[in-house]
């Protein structure tokens, strides 16, 4: 019998808000909001709180989530971190080991149990040039786990999460399909009861034709790689001065319409396009 979840905290940064998977209000639902719908439909009293924020980098997620993360004594953390800094240029490895260090040592103690992730990569040269950075990045999260009694969420090693179709026009996030299968994903972590293959690939199609992958790489290039070097330049972050958007351990409702869907008990759907 695995224990009750009653308290649920997210930490991290934009993958842990949920971008890019839109709800009809605008704003991001995401993995989390659906691990936490799921949890809370199975457990009377829940309460959930989401402290991410989007552009955060480790030592950012370090000095502002994680002591009020500590702090809620939640029976659930989860913690990712790291990503942002190693998409810059002068990424120092030892820092990132140092702030995660110190951020699952001030977790662990406070919490019932501690998930990090081995985080998905998209297919394509983008993840070659950053693999050698992923895998160390990895590494030490897997020794951080070992030591200090945390478990991990392998997302890396999926060959379904890599599949471009499960990532958003930015191809930097995941699509509400690739965060539903996130939360099945780290539902089994928890030792839950799987409840559909989220490894399943995807089907068959035929690639897009050589037309459609340049259209695809412009409309990126304008809509999402120039502002974002732009952003860098200028040193700024999308998630300069935007506050996180569950702040206080609350009770999470969970509403009648939709809830088989944003717990995971579906299969995937089969109609995906292919990406370009």
């Amino acid at each position: 019998m695995q224990p009750d979840i009653r308290s649920f905290v997210a930490v991290g940064d934009s993958f842990t808000e949920g971008m890019s998977d839109l709800r009809p209000d605008g704003g991001y639902r995401g993995w989390a909001d659906l691990l936490a719908e799921r949890l809370a439909s199975r457990t009377e009293g829940f309460r959930y709180a989401n402290l991410a924020v989007r552009g955060k980098l480790i030592g950012q997620i370090v000095q502002e989530q994680v002591p009020a993360a500590a702090a809620m004594r939640a029976d659930l953390v989860t913690l990712v971190g790291g990503l942002n800094d190693l998409l810059r240029p002068r990424y120092d490895l030892g820092r990132v080991r140092d702030r995660l260090e110190e951020a699952v040592e001030t977790l662990a103690p406070s919490c019932g149990t501690l998930v990090l992730m081995r985080s998905p990569g998209r297919r394509g040269p983008v993840l070659e040039r950053y693999r050698p950075r992923m895998e160390a990045l990895f590494g030490i999260l897997d020794e951080l786990a070992a030591r200090h009694g945390a478990v991990v969420a392998d997302l890396y090693t999926s060959q379904a999460l890599s599949d471009p179709r499960l990532w958003a026009e930015d191809r930097l996030h995941l699509t509400a399909e690739g965060h539903r299968r996130v939360a099945e994903a780290v539902w089994q972590t928890l030792g839950r009861a799987p409840e559909w293959d989220w490894t399943a690939p995807l089907p068959l199609v035929p690639p897009p034709g050589w037309m459609q992958r340049r259209r695809a790489d412009l409309r990126f290039a304008r809509m999402h790689l120039l502002p974002w070097i732009g952003r860098r330049l200028a040193g700024r972050s999308s998630g300069d001065g935007r506050p996180c958007k569950r702040p206080e351990l609350l009770p999470w409702p969970v509403p009648g319409a939709g809830r088989a869907a944003a717990a995971g008990g579906q299969a995937p759907p089969a109609d995906l396009e292919a990406a370009g």
